[in-house]
């Protein structure tokens, strides 16, 4: 019958009693499978993970801005690591730190969720930020 159609004879499911079989035009099948899986792919979204630096002595304005782009970034659905440096003396200040840390959970808690508390590695504190899940 499949080949009076001039198409194929494809086993759906060989492990079936009785197995099953399908007349098909192969080519076309695999042509479709791909394009789906391809269509897929495409529509995944990669997620970066994005770095803003911060000192203990940011001030105002600078803040503002990399608020801002925080905020961007989240709405992007990228995840965001927060990186404090300490340089010199302010080592002996780490409460500055912990001080500016706070401030900026505060200010994205609608919009983000904490993923990684913030943590010392070296001279560096460092805190991971992920956009929240969209009901």
């Amino acid at each position: 019958m499949a080949q009076e159609a001039g198409l194929d004879l494809v086993e759906i499911q060989p492990n079936g009693d009785p197995p099953v079989c399908r007349i098909m035009d192969f080519g076309k099948f695999k042509f479709e499978t791909q394009k789906k899986a391809h269509a897929a792919r495409k529509k995944t979204k990669q997620v970066e993970i994005k770095e803003l630096k911060f000192r203990p002595t940011t001030d105002v304005g600078d803040y503002a801005i990399k608020m801002r782009n925080l905020r961007r970034f989240l709405e992007e659905g990228d995840k965001v690591k927060i990186t404090i440096r300490f340089r010199g003396r302010e080592m002996a200040h780490q409460e500055l730190g912990d001080a500016m840390v706070k401030k900026i959970a505060a200010d994205i808690t609608e919009e983000a969720v904490i993923e990684q508390y913030p943590r010392m590695e070296g001279r560096l504190m460092v805190m991971m930020i992920a956009p929240k899940k969209k009901q």
